[in-house]
């Protein structure tokens, strides 16, 4: 063999375990993921890139404050059946760094299984088993004129499931929007993809989400 083709060879060895190492990594332990929504600002704007791990929920469990993406297949979005050419593309999109696959969302938890999650209380809070929940991440002062939610609701969530809502209240379709539907608005652990944990792009907007529990 010739030192050019050793050369070759070398070159597409190093290349192909490149690619499988980074393709592991995003399967199993961190991936980068496009914000195509609003209901999430101002903690997430968007067009924003994060990065979200999938060693989630993990011994910690879901927590209330994490923000979690999510397969909104079943609950947010009706279930699409088999694969199709659209959403396959979307897919490759997402795989190459443009936009994220189809039906995917992010929201913070606000109750997992066992949570008794009501709105609101005299002071306009949201409240977890009883204790008020503060909400930093708002871009507004909760007050009993402005309520962390216009709609009122107390839900019990059951096992394996959590309560999640946008951190934009008036432009967040989220548990809230489901109350009537299979399920009762909680979603499914089994659908989570990981836990955002902070903002990587655009580089001079890089930061750590607040709210983040782990």
């Amino acid at each position: 063999m010739t030192r050019r083709r050793r050369w070759i060879l070398s070159v597409g060895v190093v290349v192909v375990l490149a690619v499988l190492l980074a393709t592991l990594v995003r399967v199993f332990a961190a991936d980068i993921y496009t914000v195509n929504q609003v209901s999430m600002e101002p903690t997430l704007n968007d067009g924003e890139r994060m990065l979200v791990v999938k060693d989630y929920p993990g011994a910690h469990g879901v927590q209330t404050g994490d923000v979690v993406v999510f397969d909104g297949e079943g609950s947010f979005d009706p279930y699409q059946g088999g694969p199709s050419l659209s959403r396959s593309l979307e897919r490759i999109g997402h795989w190459v760094g443009i936009g994220s696959p189809p039906g995917v969302y992010v929201k913070r938890v606000i109750g997992s299984e066992g949570d008794l999650v009501v709105c609101c209380d005299e002071t306009g809070h949201l409240t977890v088993n009883g204790e008020q929940l503060i909400e930093p991440y708002l871009d507004y002062q909760i007050s009993p004129a402005t309520p962390a939610s216009e709609m009122s609701f107390e839900a019990r969530v059951p096992a394996g499931r959590m309560w999640v809502m946008g951190d934009n209240r008036e432009a967040s379709v989220d548990s809230r929007d489901l109350l009537g539907a299979p399920g009762g608005g909680m979603i499914s652990q089994d659908r989570i993809i990981g836990r955002a944990t902070q903002v990587i792009w655009p580089w001079g907007e890089r930061r750590k989400l607040e709210g983040d529990t782990q």
